[in-house]
């Protein structure tokens, strides 16, 4: 699959998730199996281009290529401006968020709320697309609301002005998460256009992948809160799709190692303060679906420290792959 000048090493992305996909996140997900990974949508408002918070979420230092960094806003200018700015700080694909359901977004005409504007759409991909000599991409939702689907016409109109990637989820804005995401929308979106299409919703193993893929004709998929806490759902779907055969889950020792230097790269990003409280959702995710997972997590939860944190979060883990080994034998003497 390529990109412009980018050849990925598959076809599998991980969607871009505010307060989600920081760089030691994007990071972590490439080395286990996404072939890219954008930033948290960073706002194209240039009053609040210098904060830490902007800044941080378009750090990609040390990230293999591409560098993807996604922009939301709604004046076509500074959308311009903000993709030129984060190419010349070496972003080398630009994506455009109008995807985004967020209340917080959409109340600023932004995001999802734009695919109710057309006309605005237009100019705001062309404007972009025309600031800018690296590809630029764009994430949509199937319409604004499930009688009002034109992510037809918003793809096809993609397209015309330049556009070089889609990804789209889906649902509507209004569905925000709830229901299901349909997939006929998306079929006939790459039944339409000839750019590479992402198909991105309620993907969550790698049958599920490889079902929508070959339903909608996609040339890849996206996936989003699936790979919160499962990171490696990536190498299992990579696997999955190219010989048909299921990867074992890791083992809780794997898993183990998987969080610690997570948690590690969390703390040496943001810093110890703001390190620890972000790791915690995490935690969280990765234990979701642990034995006791819950009654760690409150442990977690409440520790101020990163070499506590770490501690702890180790003893956690060690105490599940205890459990884990003690039960192996004897489920294996009674087969």
């Amino acid at each position: 699959m390529h990109i412009g000048p980018h050849r990925l090493p598959n076809n599998l992305a991980l969607a871009p998730m505010a307060g989600v996909t920081d760089r030691p996140f994007r990071m972590l997900c490439k080395s286990l199996g996404a072939g890219m990974a954008a930033s948290e949508m960073v706002a194209s408002n240039p009053a609040l281009r210098n904060s830490r918070k902007s800044r941080l979420k378009a750090d990609h230092a040390g990230e293999s290529e591409p560098r993807i960094i996604q922009i939301a806003g709604a004046d076509p200018e500074w959308m311009a401006e903000a993709a030129r700015y984060n190419v010349a700080r070496g972003a080398q694909i630009i994506d455009i968020n109008m995807g985004c359901p967020a209340k917080k977004v959409c109340n600023k005409a932004a995001g999802s709320a734009l695919l109710s504007d057309e006309a605005l759409v237009h100019d705001i991909l062309q404007a972009t697309v025309e600031a800018v000599q690296v590809p630029v991409t764009l994430k949509i939702r199937t319409g604004p609301a499930p009688d009002r689907r034109n992510g037809v016409r918003i793809a096809e109109l993609a397209q015309r002005l330049g556009i070089q990637a889609l990804a789209v989820h889906g649902r509507t804005r209004a569905d925000a998460y709830r229901g299901q995401a349909e997939y006929d929308t998306i079929r006939d979106i790459c039944r339409t256009v000839t750019i590479p299409v992402l198909a991105n919703g309620d993907i969550r193993t790698p049958d599920q992948a490889a079902r929508v893929q070959e339903y909608t004709g996609a040339a890849g998929v996206m996936i989003g809160r699936a790979a919160q806490g499962r990171p490696w759902l990536f190498r299992e779907i990579d696997h999955f799709l190219q010989t048909g055969r299921r990867l074992p889950a890791p083992p809780v020792g794997e898993v183990r190692q998987i969080m610690l230097g997570h948690l590690r790269a969390l703390h040496a990003f943001y810093g110890e303060h703001q390190g620890v409280r972000v790791a915690r959702k995490h935690i969280g995710w990765y234990l979701a679906e642990q034995p006791g997972g819950e009654d760690m997590r409150r442990r977690l939860v409440r520790v101020q420290s990163a070499p506590e944190q770490l501690t702890l979060a180790e003893a956690c883990f060690n105490a599940l792959e205890a459990a884990s080994d003690a039960v192996t034998p004897r489920r294996a003497a009674t087969a």
